[in-house]
C-alpha cells in the first residue's frame, strides 16, 4: 500500500532468524491494524476500492474507484494474506488472532462484488490482478468451490483474450487494427492459466490449453520484450494477423528505449513464476537477467529505483517503492527458486539483495502511526507521465 507485496508479507517470519538486518517495520502490527481500518470502508450500496493515496496534497488518504478498476484485487487479497500471516505466527506476535480473523471475514467481504467482472469489464488481461484473493482462498482450502468456480470464470475470461497468431494474450484495447498490444505486467496475469489448469486436472481438453497459452505467452514475452542486456520494454505491439512485431515501447515509462522500474520487477516476478510452474531452466535464467539488470542499476545512495531507469537526473526523478517491493519479493521468490534448483550460492545472493532493498524501502517510505497515513509506504509512482507520483499504492 504502496504495500509490502504477497512473497514479502509471508516469508517475513520465516526469514527473522537468519537475517538479522531485515528492518523491524515488517513485524509492526501497523500493517495488519491500517488493512483493517480502510476495511472498515466498505460500502455494499456503492462499492469502492482504495488504489493511491491523495496527490495534492500528499497527505496519505486513500482514494477509492469503481469496482471495475484493475487494481481491485489486491485489497482484498491483502487481507486475506494477513489471515495467513496469522496463521503462520499463531501466538500472535505478528497479527493477533481476532484481528487474523476478521481479516479473513473482510477480505471475502470486500472479493464478493468482483465476481461481477466474470463475463464483462474494463480491466480486460487483468482479471489475473482481480482474481488474487480467489487464489489466497485456494491456498487456504483447496476444496473451496466458490473461489475455485471464480477462478475458472477469470481464467475463461482471460483465453478468449489469447490470440494463436500472435502466441499472447492481449493487453489493451488500444490503437487500431490489426494493432495487438502486449504489455510486461501480463507476465503476472497469466498465472492465472496454471492456477485453473491445475483445478481442471490434466484429464480436462483446457489443462493443456491453458498451459500452452501461459507458456507461450511467456516466450513470446521474453523473445521481444526483453532487451539483449536484460532490460526490458514496457509495450511490444504485434500485427494480429501474422504475429510479425510492430513497435516496442512505453506507455508508462520514460521512452520507449528506456526502463520502466516497475514493468522490469513485473518481469522478474513473472518469470520467476514460471519456472515455478514449469521446472524450465531457460525461465530461470530469465529470471535472474532481468533481477541481474535491475540490482546492478539501483541507485547508490538509497536502493529505492526512480520510476524509470533511465529518467534525467535533474530534477530529481521520482522513486518507486512499488516497483521496490514487488523486486524484493520477486528475489525472494528467486531465492527459493535457486534452492529447488540447487544453487545454494545463488539463493543466498538473491535473498541479501531482497532485504536490502527491503531495508532501503521502508527507511524510505514506511509511515508510522504518527504520520497520519493510511497506506503502508509513501513513495510510491502510480503514472509518472500523468504526474502521480509520491503516493501510497495498494500495489
Amino acid at each position: 500500500m504502496a504495500r509490502l507485496p504477497f512473497t514479502v508479507i509471508v516469508l517475513a517470519p520465516l526469514l527473522a532468524a537468519a537475517i538479522p538486518k531485515i528492518p523491524i517495520e515488517l513485524y509492526s502490527p501497523l500493517i495488519s491494524q491500517k488493512l483493517l481500518a480502510t476495511s472498515q470502508k466498505f460500502s455494499a450500496s456503492n462499492t469502492q476500492y482504495p488504489q493511491w493515496t491523495t496527490i495534492t496534497p500528499s497527505d496519505g488518504k486513500w482514494q477509492f474507484f469503481p469496482t471495475d478498476t484493475w487494481t481491485s484485487g489486491f485489497f482484498p487479497a491483502s487481507l486475506i494474506l494477513m489471515y495467513e500471516r496469522g496463521q503462520m505466527c499463531s501466538d500472535g506476535s505478528l497479527v493477533s488472532q481476532q484481528d487474523a480473523a476478521s481479516s479473513l471475514d473482510e477480505g471475502r467481504l470486500w472479493s464478493g462484488p468482483l465476481t461481477g467482472l466474470e463475463t464483462t469489464n474494463n480491466v480486460k488481461h487483468d482479471v489475473g490482478f482481480i482474481s488474487f484473493p480467489f487464489w489466497e482462498e485456494l491456498k487456504i482450502n483447496p476444496a473451496n468451490a466458490t473461489a475455485a468456480n471464480h477462478t475458472l470464470a477469470f481464467a475463461a475470461y482471460l483465453a478468449g483474450r489469447f490470440n494463436p497468431t500472435v502466441g499472447c494474450t492481449k493487453s489493451w484495447d488500444l490503437g487500431t487494427p490489426p494493432e495487438f498490444q502486449v504489455i510486461i505486467d501480463n507476465m503476472i496475469n497469466v498465472e492465472l492459466f496454471f492456477i485453473a489448469a491445475d483445478l481442471l486436472g490434466p484429464s480436462n481438453p483446457n489443462y493443456s490449453r491453458y498451459r500452452f497459452m501461459a507458456t507461450s505467452h511467456a516466450d513470446r514475452t521474453m523473445n521481444n520484450h526483453i532487451r539483449a542486456e536484460g532490460s526490458t520494454y514496457h509495450v511490444v505491439t504485434y500485427n494480429q494477423d501474422t504475429g510479425a512485431v510492430i513497435k516496442q515501447g512505453t506507455a508508462q515509462g520514460y521512452s520507449d528505449n528506456s526502463t520502466w522500474s516497475r514493468g522490469q520487477a513485473w518481469g522478474m516476478y513473472g518469470f520467476t513464476s514460471m519456472y515455478n510452474r514449469t521446472g524450465n531452466a531457460t525461465y530461470l535464467e530469465t529470471a535472474r537477467r532481468l533481477s541481474t539488470w535491475y540490482i546492478s542499476h539501483l541507485p547508490e545512495d538509497n536502493l529505492v529505483p526512480f520510476w524509470d531507469f533511465n529518467a534525467p537526473s535533474t530534477p530529481t526523478p521520482p522513486r518507486d517503492t512499488s516497483s521496490a517491493t514487488i523486486a524484493a519479493s520477486a528475489m525472494l521468490f528467486l531465492s527459493q527458486m535457486e534452492t529447488r534448483a540447487g544453487n545454494q550460492t545463488g539463493s543466498d545472493l538473491w535473498r541479501d539483495h531482497a532485504i536490502s532493498l527491503l531495508y532501503d524501502t521502508v527507511a524510505m517510505g514506511f509511515k508510522s502511526q504518527n504520520a497520519g497515513w493510511e497506506s503502508i509506504l509513501s513513495n510510491g509512482t502510480a503514472n509518472n507521465p500523468r504526474f502521480n507520483n509520491n503516493t501510497g499504492l495498494t500495489y
